[in-house]
């Protein structure tokens, strides 16, 4: 009981200093050598505002969580490595782009590679089960299991950065899927990595305070690829704290994030485009381009990212069910695949027409 009085005065507290901390970078940004973090590209296939807008939502962010890693320290004794390294990391990554300094998505991506895999190897981070047998034993294979998790994070790091251009997109998409993260690891009281979960939720709320309906700040490259990382090792850990629910559930969580990258890749390639520059051909942008049609494009942006993200959870709540039945996980999974392709075909049509 004492623990929990704790951990939620401590949660508390976090709280105010997190929605303190959006606020002042929300000011004060603007002076940060002379509006370089001002997003005025308006031309870019996402860009859907209409005025200068600080993509200080990342530094506001990793100012919160590595105060938060300080606090947990002083808390449970305990430094959170894989958070502090990725987190970080992934960060400085995006900063430089929201800097405008230029580097080509070619080398943003190896650079990435190379970041993710020390932290993968010397961590270490691995994935325990997976609910295919001859996946599971070729875990067992350092080599394999690195490849595998560095595949797992660049999917959901560059499903974060690609979803991230309506108010409020990204980040009620990682609140759905962090909220059911700390539910399942609440089921036996409140414990030291839920309490990392609810405090990742904080930081999403404050930074959605800023974000929507009206953006006053956007996340940046360096907001989406922080939150993008640290939902993928909630994730991981769940996964590999609760052997009770199918692995396929979890891909089932992230499947939004993960399916969207994989399919515009190969969607590129057959159209005889880069698979790795960004076009506007992605669900969300398709389904703005209907929505907009209805409510103009002010509140399309909005009302677009609502209709996604209530769609997303229409999906993954029945899927929330039969978590625990490998079975049923299984063909929810591949449905989906079935159900999005269905979806974004006839969206394309009806767009392109």
């Amino acid at each position: 009981m004492q623990n929990e009085t704790l951990e939620s005065s401590f949660l508390s507290v976090f709280s105010l200093i997190t929605f303190f901390i959006f606020l002042i970078i929300n000011k004060y940004s603007y002076k940060i050598k002379n509006g370089i973090l001002f997003d005025q590209d308006f031309q870019k296939p996402q860009a859907f505002h209409k005025t200068p807008v600080s993509r200080s939502g990342g530094i506001a962010g990793i100012i919160s969580f590595n105060i938060f890693l300080v606090f947990y320290y002083l808390i449970y004794s305990k430094i959170l490595f894989e958070y502090l390294f990725i987190c970080n990391l992934m960060f400085l990554i995006g900063f430089l782009d929201d800097l405008k300094i230029k580097i080509s998505p070619s080398r943003r991506l190896i650079l990435m590679i190379i970041f993710l895999l020390i932290c993968i190897r010397f961590v270490p981070i691995e994935i325990l089960n997976v609910d295919i047998p001859f996946l599971t034993s070729l875990l067992s294979n350092n080599t394999f299991s690195s490849l595998f998790v560095l595949l797992c994070f660049l999917f959901v790091i560059n499903g974060a950065n690609l979803i991230d251009g309506f108010n409020g997109l990204l980040t009620i998409n990682l609140i759905i899927i962090n909220a059911l993260l700390a539910y399942i690891n609440l089921a036996d009281g409140i414990n030291e990595f839920s309490v990392i979960i609810i405090g990742q939720i904080i930081i999403l709320f404050s930074f959605l305070l800023f974000n929507f309906p009206s953006a006053k700040i956007f996340l940046g490259d360096s907001g989406s690829y922080l939150l993008g990382s640290l939902v993928a090792l909630n994730v991981i850990i769940t996964n590999n704290l609760n052997p009770d629910y199918s692995s396929f559930f979890f891909c089932i969580l992230l499947f939004y994030l993960f399916f969207e990258v994989f399919f515009s890749f190969f969607r590129k390639i057959i159209q005889k485009k880069s698979p790795i520059h960004p076009d506007d051909k992605h669900l969300h942008m398709l389904v703005f381009k209907k929505v907009s049609i209805i409510f103009g494009k002010d509140k399309g942006n909005y009302i677009n990212s609502l209709i996604i993200n209530l769609g997303y959870l229409s999906f993954i709540l029945p899927a929330f069910v039969f978590a625990k039945d490998p079975l049923i996980s299984r063909y929810w999974f591949f449905s989906l695949i079935a159900i999005y392709l269905v979806i974004y075909l006839r969206l394309y049509r009806l767009t392109k027409n």
